[in-house]
């Protein structure tokens, strides 16, 4: 097998996963669709310096790659199309019947519920620390200001809350292969 078939082995083979492992963590189909094309337009540049003598040491390679789109997703709120406009490669828009089957492969439904009643178990000091760390992107010390608490009491609470939400979502980690 040429490393050529072998990339496009890799694709079939994870192509699936890792659009479910961005879909149910963006929870926009879009956004998974081409996160999930930079990722594989990076691997390809760097497929050439790839050590193709275990499968689990190359998907784990991709799923490093995918990581690291996430986070520059997360921090720069756009993805990232370096590799795509380099390969010159256009990811296709997603329509709305390939949005209800992404995220039925990603059981958002049921991503969103467990995430639901996750926060609903919540105490609601946690849950408000959640709402400001987490979503507002406050810094500690902005937290603890805005809860009135010191910022070691701010991270527990953030702390606590990551970790009760963590295990509401055991389900969908296991499933992934991912380990708490």
């Amino acid at each position: 097998m040429t490393r050529g078939e072998a990339f496009v082995a890799l694709y079939e083979a994870e192509a699936k996963g890792v659009l479910v492992f961005f879909a149910r963590r963006t929870f926009d189909a879009q956004v998974a669709l081409d996160l999930t094309a930079e990722t594989f337009a990076q691997a390809w540049r760097g497929w050439s310096r790839v050590r193709l003598d275990s499968r689990e040491e190359v998907r784990a390679w991709l799923f490093t790659i995918a990581r690291r789109q996430l986070g520059r997703y997360y921090r720069r709120g756009r993805v990232e199309q370096r590799a795509l406009r380099l390969l010159r490669i256009r990811t296709p828009s997603v329509h709305q019947d390939d949005t209800v089957q992404i995220e039925r492969a990603a059981q958002l439904g049921s991503v969103r519920g467990l995430i639901g009643e996750g926060l609903a178990a919540l105490s609601d000091e946690q849950r408000e620390a959640l709402q400001l760390r987490v979503v507002d992107e406050l810094p500690y010390v902005e937290v603890a200001r805005q809860l009135g608490v010191s910022e070691a009491t701010a991270r527990a609470r953030v702390s606590r809350g990551l970790r009760a939400l963590s295990v509401a979502l055991e389900p969908v980690l296991a499933s992934e292969g991912w380990e708490l």
